[in-house]
């Protein structure tokens, strides 16, 4: 037994060590493997959440068509997650983008990138428990609580509140107890995704392997392309999860860098009428409760609502950290208290319940899941172009000039900038003006219309709410507090940003 545990201690110890050479104490436990690493990368992903989510917004826009929207975006993600995943092997620390642009930009651009990538994250954790009664009503109703609508805002509303506070309660408990529950649900998504998914291939194929030139009489252009691009945009981010959490991953320089993408064509495959679901804006849940008898269904859609509700845990248990890592830095309003990590639970109980409560707000006016969802995303697509310019400009000073677990060498730079090219191309889509993916109040049902307001698209109010409110918390206190020092090991690249110290009151 001695010789078991031997090692492992040895190799927290180790990692505790390396954690101090940023300046932190090791106050999180360190309890991630590998594969629980991997896991909450993954369940961030959640192919299930997007398409649930989103799924209507492809087929609407170019029918059958929009599956060629996936292979696009997740090239164009996977050369983005290779630009962060080298700096996350040089910066395994709480906070990801946060964390990489304080070791390389000046403390304002670090603060607002940090900024705008927080409120991303909370607008997604918002989002995700929106998206899971749209999988788990019609679970309901095929186990016979026929009272409940999909259709409700109401009850998607109710159910949506009731997830928020489980997950809260449950990341207060610990990433050990989340990151149990996170290995089982990968099962669940593989299930939803893979197994599933070859079973409506095999015996449910209604429309060929051609629907994926089914445009359903729908014009195929650039433009409604890049508008049905939102369902994949939205699925693959969050890839940077497993280094948000890199304080509580053992051998986190290797564990890191982890991400999946997956497919689908079985849920296309298996429309019966394309048209029908088109002109119905049908979802998951309808194409399955079209193919499959009342208990097959609700079994599928009960393993789905599990891949959603694992979803939602690791999207909290990231941003939480996100929050923390900020915190730590005397970064955010109420530091001192977001900061504190719970000597018994090893988690920052403060953070979790602030992050719920700010999560909690856009259901004032909620008006469903995708408007939400398409928000949440433009957001986090600015955070990481904002951390790309930065990643750039320390490559074009000499970064990184030593060696990391994970290393691009020479290909560095051409993979930075492809993921600016592919970033900007995609921050340009976001901020379109169109019904479909960036509505005018107007455009939409549920929520609060203010007169000034109703020709505003919804995202370009959203970002420039949440800068406004940073520009003046920073400008009023935030430039004045005491931040952390930003260190990085001594046989690391010394930090291109400075001491980090406050200017002088």
């Amino acid at each position: 037994m001695s010789s078991q545990t031997q090692p492992a201690s040895s190799g927290q110890e180790r990692d505790s060590a390396d954690l101090a050479r940023f300046g932190y104490s090791q106050e999180l436990k360190r309890s991630l493997g590998l594969f629980s690493s991997w896991s909450v990368a993954f369940s961030y992903i959640s192919p299930s959440t997007g398409i649930f989510t989103l799924f209507f917004l492809g087929l609407t826009t170019i029918g059958g068509v929009f599956i060629w929207t996936w292979p696009v975006v997740a090239l164009g993600q996977f050369i983005v997650a290779l630009n962060f995943a080298e700096v996350a092997s040089h910066y395994p620390v709480a906070g990801s983008v946060f964390q990489w642009t304080k070791y390389m930009a000046s403390r304002t651009y670090a603060w607002f990138t940090g900024w705008m990538y927080l409120f991303a994250g909370i607008l997604t954790v918002t989002s995700v428990v929106a998206t899971i009664p749209l999988a788990l009503i019609p679970a309901l109703n095929g186990l016979g609580w026929h009272s409940l609508n999909v259709a409700s805002l109401n009850t998607n509303l109710v159910i949506a509140l009731i997830t928020l506070v489980v997950i809260t309660v449950l990341n207060i408990y610990g990433v050990r107890l989340v990151s149990i529950i996170n290995n089982t649900g990968v099962v669940f998504e593989i299930l939803g995704m893979f197994v599933f998914a070859l079973v409506l291939l095999a015996f449910h194929n209604h429309q060929g392997f051609s629907v994926v030139t089914n445009s359903a009489g729908l014009p195929v252009t650039p433009s409604t392309f890049l508008a049905a691009m939102f369902m994949s945009l939205f699925v693959i981010y969050g890839f940077d999860t497993a280094a948000t959490l890199a304080e509580e991953t053992r051998d986190p320089r290797r564990a890191a860098p982890k991400a999946v993408l997956y497919f689908l064509l079985g849920t296309l495959v298996a429309i019966p009428n394309m048209g029908v679901a088109v002109k119905n804006a049908w979802g998951p849940a309808q194409i399955i409760e079209a193919n499959f008898s009342t208990p097959f269904a609700t079994l599928y859609l009960l393993v789905v609502s599990a891949a959603i509700f694992v979803c939602c845990l690791s999207i909290m248990a990231a941003t939480i950290r996100l929050c923390f890592g900020m915190s730590r830095d005397n970064q955010l309003p109420g530091s001192k208290f977001l900061a504190k990590v719970s000597p018994s639970l090893h988690t920052p109980v403060w953070t979790c319940i602030a992050v719920a409560c700010i999560a909690a707000i856009p259901f004032i006016q909620f008006s469903g899941a995708a408007t939400i969802a398409i928000a949440a995303t433009g957001i986090i697509y600015l955070s990481y172009f904002l951390g790309n310019i930065v990643i750039m400009r320390a490559r074009l000073r000499g970064w990184p000039r030593t060696p990391a677990p994970f290393r691009l060498g020479r290909w560095g730079m051409l993979v930075n900038i492809l993921a600016l090219v592919y970033g900007g191309a995609m921050l340009v889509n976001f901020a379109w003006p169109r019904a479909a993916s960036n509505p005018k109040p107007n455009q939409t049902n549920g929520l609060l219309h203010l007169n000034f307001l109703d020709g505003v698209p919804i995202l370009w109010t959203v970002v420039i709410f949440i800068v406004l409110i940073g520009a003046i918390y920073y400008l009023a206190v935030g430039r004045t507090k005491e931040f952390a020092p930003v260190v990085s090991p001594a046989e690391d690249d010394a930090p291109l940003a400075g001491s980090g110290a406050a200017p002088p009151a």
